[in-house]
This record gives structure tokens, sequence and C-alpha cells, in this order.
């Protein structure tokens, strides 16, 4: 009690009157702030006119793009996610697109992304329906199955998710399976798949509460997955299991005698058989809401429920960034995310914290550090995209990053994105990196008992 009557007095000896509700009183002092000056008309009309990006543009932040990288890794082409939320598809497969070309002597190659797409769809029902089944004890309005209802499948994922579908079902090229209407834009199908998936799930916890065991349960859920599979195939394709293929150059020539594969074993020969994509990669982050030098595990956040959930070491950005650029130097690109949308010049392709001065055009202050943005749900990762190139300074520093987008060759620069370092710092999170490119003490810290976060924290919403 003492508490909220200190907490009433500050409010009431503040230079306006506050009280719980806006009142007419409040109202009037709050609009009663003197009549606008002709610049302030003017200003307004603008805004109201133009909208708050182009007022707020910086011109004299619109020079050329410098386009030079001291560190870069060779350019692979751009792909198009179009319409769908695959960016972590794109991404993922593009870094293993670099190493499949390098390996096949050849330029100009595509995975077939909707190939990949049809499991993970499967995979992320099957998840969804049998945690229905593991939770049926639990209350409906409980926080994790109510969780699990508002989010039974997505198009969007994560780096984890890329990796254990890859191992577990392989890759094909984009010309033996290609994308379809539906594949390339998403949403209107993902409502259709949503609405059975959870109809199925109210099945479920009924049949459990009218006395069904768990194999009576799990013999429903494969008769759905049927219904479900069908819907699959109906929107993307039947997925390939055999096909014959050779590389062919850019003229459209083979290369060598067509073969016989499976997704399987085409991953195996094209994209190193020898690596584990989950056990010798590492997903970094740079969370300043939380402690840093931890491993942390997001519950039930992965596409496969016999796979993996989303693991990865929280680091300080000055230990990070210099494990980003020895993969580069390495011509290895890397995994990496964002908050894209965060004073992107779409135009140019340009992420610059001067892009914009909001501040100045709205007459306030933006102020908030990047633990603060976090801890407010005001930034987080967004959109997925490939590192592939970083320019440094004569002390090594870095000065500005690229990435390879997934929006097409004609978005930004040339397909791709260019962030100064101080915006890489704000807004960049995540990054993978295989392990030999860590050293021994920041690896040692993965040995200790990952902290488990819920699957709701807000911090680990998909990248789309």
């Amino acid at each position: 009690m003492q508490v909220k009557t200190f907490f009433f007095g500050l409010l009431c000896c503040g230079t306006m009157y506050a009280q719980q509700a806006i009142t007419p009183e409040v109202l009037n002092q709050l609009s009663n702030q003197g009549e606008a000056t002709p610049a302030e008309r003017a200003l307004q009309n603008a805004i109201q006119s133009n909208g708050i990006n182009k007022m707020a543009l910086v011109g004299n932040n619109q020079q050329a793009l410098d386009t030079w990288f001291s560190v870069e890794v060779k350019n692979t082409g751009i792909s198009n996610q179009e319409s769908s939320g695959r960016c972590w598809l794109f991404t993922g497969t593009n870094v293993l697109r670099q190493r499949a070309m390098k390996n096949l002597g050849i330029e100009g190659f595509m995975f077939s992304h909707v190939y990949t797409f049809f499991y993970d769809q499967l995979e992320k029902s099957n998840l969804f329906l049998q945690s229905i089944i593991d939770t049926r004890k639990l209350d409906i309005d409980s926080q994790q199955v109510q969780w699990l209802m508002q989010n039974p499948v997505s198009d969007g994922g994560t780096y984890t998710g890329v990796a254990d579908l890859v191992m577990k079902y392989g890759l094909v090229p984009k010309d033996v399976m290609a994308e379809t209407y539906v594949s390339n834009s998403t949403s209107e199908f993902n409502s259709h798949l949503k609405r059975k998936l959870r109809e199925i799930a109210i099945n479920l916890r009924e049949r459990s509460e009218g006395g069904q065991s768990v194999k009576q349960l799990e013999a429903y859920k494969l008769e759905q997955l049927k219904v479900v599979y069908k819907m699959l195939v109906m929107a993307y394709g039947e997925p390939v299991k055999e096909f014959t293929w050779a590389p062919k150059d850019k003229n459209g020539k083979l290369l060598s005698e067509p073969k016989r594969y499976t997704p399987q074993s085409f991953y195996k020969e094209v994209c190193a058989p020898e690596e584990d994509l989950n056990a010798d990669y590492v997903m970094l982050m740079n969370d300043p809401s939380r402690p840093y030098n931890k491993v942390y595990e997001i519950d039930m956040d992965r596409h496969v429920y016999d796979g993996h959930n989303w693991l990865y070491l929280n680091l300080d950005i000055d230990d990070l960034a210099p494990l980003a650029i020895a993969s580069l130097q390495d011509s290895v690109p890397m995994y990496f995310s964002c908050d894209v949308g965060k004073q992107l010049n779409r135009a140019n392709g340009l992420l610059d914290l001067n892009n914009y001065d909001y501040a100045d055009l709205l007459g306030t202050t933006f102020g908030m550090t990047k633990k603060q943005r976090i801890q407010t749900h005001d930034s987080g990762s967004s959109h997925a995209m490939t590192l592939v190139a970083v320019d440094l300074n004569k002390d090594g520093r870095p000065t500005k990053w690229k990435v390879e987008n997934s929006w097409g060759p004609t978005y930004g620069y040339s397909g791709h994105l260019i962030m100064t370092d101080e915006w890489f710092r704000e807004y960049m999170f995540r990054v993978v990196v295989n392990k030999k490119y860590i050293p021994e003490n920041i690896l040692s810290l993965l040995k200790q008992k990952p902290i488990r976060l819920p699957a709701w924290d807000p911090m680990f919403s998909d990248e789309n």
C-alpha cells in the first residue's frame, strides 16, 4: 500500500495532472500545447501526404554505395523466395549450394526448395500432432497447449530445421522438382493446413478424454497424416524418390553421363558427406538481454519430432564477429539472421543507422539500447540471409558486411544487402559457424548444460 501511495504521489506532483483515465481535463492539457507554427503545419502536411519513410530519409546519406569488400565469397546467384516465408530454407540451401557448385565444377546451380519444403510441412504437422498427444493431460487453456494451437505449422523456420531435413531427406536439383504457384505464395494453403491440423488436434484430445490409449491415438494420427500428405501433394507435388541427372554448363550442355540418384545419395555426393550439419556447426547469438557465454535451448522449437531443438551459444558481439570473419576469410559463407526491416533503404539495399531520421521528423527521441529493444518486443530476428562478405580496415576491424538475399536479383544491390558495422552490431542476431573457425576457449562453453527457454519466448519466432 505504501508503494502505491508513493507512486500516485509522484504522478500528482508532475507538471501535468495525472490519473488512471484520460478525462476531459487531461485531454485538454494534452491538446492545449499552443498553436502550430507555419513550419510545423507544413511538416504535418508533408508527412500526411508522403508517409514517414519518405520524409525521414536522410538526403546526404544517399551517395553511391561503397561496394568494395576486402573479403568476399564468390557470388553463386540470387534466389527468390517469392511470397513465402521460406528465407531460412533458401539461406540454408544457398550455403550448401556454394559447396555443391564447387564440387560439381559448375555455375548457375539451384537446389529444389519445394522438395525440402514438402517434408518440412509434413514433419511439422507430425511434430504438432504428436505434441498434442504428449500434452493430452494438460488443460486446453494451459500456456503450452495454447501455444501449440496457435502455432500448428508455419512456413518460417531456422537453421536447425535445414540441418535436420537435409540430413534426413537429402536434396534434389531445382530442375528435378520445380516450384509451384502455392510454394511461391504459401499463405492461402497454409491457412487451410492449419485449420485441418487444429481439427485433428481437437479430435485427438477428445479421444484421449474418452479413454483411448497412446497407441490408439498414434494410430489415429497416422491415418490423419495420410490426409495431410495428400493435401501437401495437391499443393506442392509428389516428392521425387529417384531421378536421373547430370551437371550442365552455362549453355545447357551436359558435362558428364547422367546418373541415377536418390535425394540422399545426391546430397552425399555433392555436399561433402563427411560433415554433420548439426554436430559440426554452432549457432551463435548476440542477445544482450541474457547473460553471455551461456548455452540456451528452445523447448519444442524444432522442425522434426525426432530432430534437434534450437540450441545456441550467446556471445558478446566482439567475440562473435571475429568468428564470422574467419569463416569468410576461408571462403565459406554462413547462415545469418537479423532484424532486416530496421533502417533499411529498400531502394539501394543499404542497412545503415543513418538512413532515416525519425527523431527529428517526429520531434522526439528513440533511444533504447539493443537489450531494451529485445526486452520490450521492439526488435528480434525476422529474416535469414547468407553472409558472404566483410570489409576490414587497416587494423583488421570490420567496417561493413554484405549478405546474399533471397528476394530476387533486382532487389537492393543486385540481390544483396550491404550493412554498416554499426548496423550489424545493433540488429544482427544469429550466425551459424563451422566449429573449425571457433577457438577452443569458446567451443568449451558448449559443454555446459543448456538453459531451457519456452517455445513462446518472443526472441525465438521463426525467420521468414
